[in-house]
């Protein structure tokens, strides 16, 4: 029998109460596991609001060492009872070091480990560098129950050398938990678009499926507020958008991927075979 996997995006809103982001968010993932869903990606930093917005000191109090975050202490025994696998977004504090973290929970509950989001934007509306270091666990790809999965965390998911190093790594499905949303210096940008076209670009290029979850809603942390336009998507190896969600739209998605074919596939187009690696040393500021 071939080898598949069935992958699901969550898209909601969140507030302020992270009890309740926690329930909603439980309450999206059994929906997706009934369903058929075998890894379950909630969006980046569903504890609560997006804070970045504004820099403001009294946010770092809602930071967790990782193995006792609330998110994956309430996710991990969700994970096991259902037998799925679940990405999860966490604010990590480690000593006095602060990171936009992420948990690896497999199908027994048990966590697989940790990644930190190697970049941190700093911009208008998502000024992560007041909050978080960069990470320093390198890219990290997990071999679940299901399938080796690389995840990588919001802005590291517009480098291709993020996606095209957990291929490099093994990953047969690469997934970004999000949060973005509209840009308070410019309110004619709008970045829908572009963010599903670079993911799409890198499910093309690496001959993989690429699911991208972001939350939707307005939230009211700054006067002005920020506005997230949803979107979530899953799209094929060719970087077709074969399930997907509108801007203010609540839910899951679900899809299964032939491992096997993708395998043969990915071979086939000779991506990886022709990669000329005598050639790369720009990448890495080193002179070819």
């Amino acid at each position: 029998m071939p080898r598949t996997i069935s992958v699901a995006a969550i898209q909601t809103s969140y507030g302020t109460d992270m009890d309740a982001n926690i329930k909603k968010t439980v309450a999206f993932v059994r929906e997706a596991a009934s369903k058929g869903a075998q890894v379950i990606l909630p969006s980046e930093l569903f504890q609560g609001p997006y804070f970045c917005v504004t820099q403001e000191e009294d946010w770092f109090a809602t930071a967790y060492p990782w193995r006792e975050h609330p998110c994956v202490t309430a996710l991990a025994p969700v994970a096991k009872d259902l037998g799925v696998a679940i990405p999860v977004s966490i604010f990590e504090r480690d000593g006095p070091h602060y990171y936009n973290s992420l948990v690896m929970l497999d199908a027994d509950g048990e966590a697989l480990g940790l990644y930190r989001k190697s970049h941190i934007p700093d911009g208008p509306g998502y000024q992560e560098k007041y909050y978080f270091r960069p990470g320093d666990t390198g890219f990290r790809v997990w071999n679940t129950r299901f399938g080796k999965v690389g995840v990588g965390i919001c802005w590291d998911q517009w480098y291709p050398e993020t996606a095209r190093a957990m291929m490099l790594m093994g990953a047969e499905v690469l997934m970004y938990p999000t949060a973005i949303g509209s840009e308070p210096h410019d309110p004619s940008l709008d970045t829908a678009e572009p963010w599903r076209r670079a993911m799409q670009g890198h499910a093309v290029s690496n001959v993989v499926p690429v699911v991208g979850a972001n939350r939707t809603g307005h939230e009211q942390v700054t006067e002005a507020g920020q506005t997230f336009y949803g979107s979530s998507f899953i799209a094929d190896h060719r970087g077709d958008l074969v399930e997907t969600l509108g801007r203010h739209d609540e839910g899951v998605l679900v899809h299964e991927f032939d491992l096997d074919f993708l395998d043969r596939h990915r071979a086939a187009w000779g991506f990886f075979r022709d990669r000329r690696t005598d050639l790369y040393g720009a990448l890495t500021g080193k002179p070819a």
